[in-house]
């Protein structure tokens, strides 16, 4: 394994964390927005039908991806312009 990939993967857990953190409040806000519910229901919520529990399964899923592909990019992109080798 090359130094750069380890030297990275304090830097890349703590960015994970991050993004994590954010994912969460957007989705959080998102599900505001479209649900007009304070929060999203769980897969066991009895109360909730199949549909709101699948888009917000869907929902959270690709909020989490976008952000944290968005955020890994960056940690990335700093990396390189910082040591000049890309850390992946």
């Amino acid at each position: 394994m090359k130094a750069s990939k380890v030297a990275y993967k304090p830097v890349g857990l703590a960015l994970g964390f991050v993004s994590g953190m954010i994912a969460s409040r957007l989705f959080r806000q998102a599900w505001k927005v479209l649900g007009n519910e304070q929060d999203a229901p769980d897969a066991t919520d009895e109360e909730r039908t199949w549909g709101e529990v699948l888009l917000a399964a869907t929902l959270q899923g690709a909020v989490f991806s976008a952000v944290k592909a968005a955020v890994d990019r960056a940690g990335a992109t700093v990396t390189r312009r910082l040591t000049g080798t890309w850390p992946g």
